[in-house]
């Protein structure tokens, strides 16, 4: 797609993010910060000029306002569950893996802007990112409508998935279902190193090793180092479930 104008003030821009918004019954006052959710700091670094702004200043708030809505409906829906079980459910709806799945459906990575290289590898089905710009359209919901609207969104497409989490016993995350069975089953804490870390900065990339003790068990690479120990857990869940680790 070749714009011509500044991201905020690009016509072509405009009519496909309102079309979007259309779609999901959102209106809007100030359509900058839809428009925003969807620039990958990757374009700022090839064309500072089309805009100085990516989408994570919109994401670093995000939770502020997911996390509350999230946490008063499950504290209104579950009055006899404990504090624990709770805080376990709200890390499901939340997870980034359940994000992305909702980002898919709202389609958002048709919307996304990348930079050229992006454009040509996997990064549209990256989860990571899938979620954070998730995150980042709820903000921008929240900066234009205030906590009613975003609530709104957030119960209708996120909060939603509650009953398939419950359902399919995901509340809890890989790297606490890993340190659960290694322990009870090795009385082992596992723990994770970087081994790299790839650069630059638009496109880093980090690669995580698992190891109970000092047996390297499972490794992942992912552009986030949180979400490399993710998946390094759960490729370590699956191996040792299946008895394919030999002690």
């Amino acid at each position: 797609m070749i714009i011509r104008k500044k991201a905020i003030e690009s016509d072509e821009l405009i009519e496909r993010i309102w079309n979007f918004l259309m779609e999901l019954d959102l209106d809007y006052i100030n359509i900058s910060n839809y428009i925003l959710a969807f620039i990958h700091r990757s374009v700022v670094n090839e064309k500072p000029d089309f805009t100085p702004k990516h989408n994570e200043r919109l994401e670093f708030l995000w939770d502020a306002v997911l996390e509350l809505v999230i946490t008063d409906n499950l504290y209104r829906d579950f009055e006899k569950k404990t504090e624990w079980e709770l805080t376990d459910i709200r890390s499901a709806l939340v997870r980034w893996r359940n994000l992305a799945q909702v980002s898919r459906k709202l389609k958002l990575s048709d919307y996304l802007l990348l930079w050229k290289w992006e454009e040509l590898s996997w990064w549209r089905k990256n989860d990571y990112l899938l979620a954070n710009t998730l995150e980042a359209l709820i903000w921008a919901i929240f900066l234009d409508y205030w906590v009613l609207w975003a609530k709104n969104f957030i119960d209708k497409h996120i909060y939603s998935t509650l009953n398939d989490i419950l359902n399919n016993n995901l509340t809890k995350d890989f790297k606490t279902n890993i340190q659960e069975f290694a322990q009870a089953q090795f009385d082992i804490t596992p723990h994770y190193e970087v081994l790299d870390e790839n650069w630059p900065d638009h496109n880093k990339t980090f690669l995580v090793w698992i190891y109970l003790k000092e047996k390297e068990i499972a490794k992942a690479t992912w552009a986030s180092k949180k979400k490399a120990q993710e998946n390094a857990a759960k490729k370590a869940y699956i191996k040792l479930t299946n008895d394919l680790w030999v002690q």
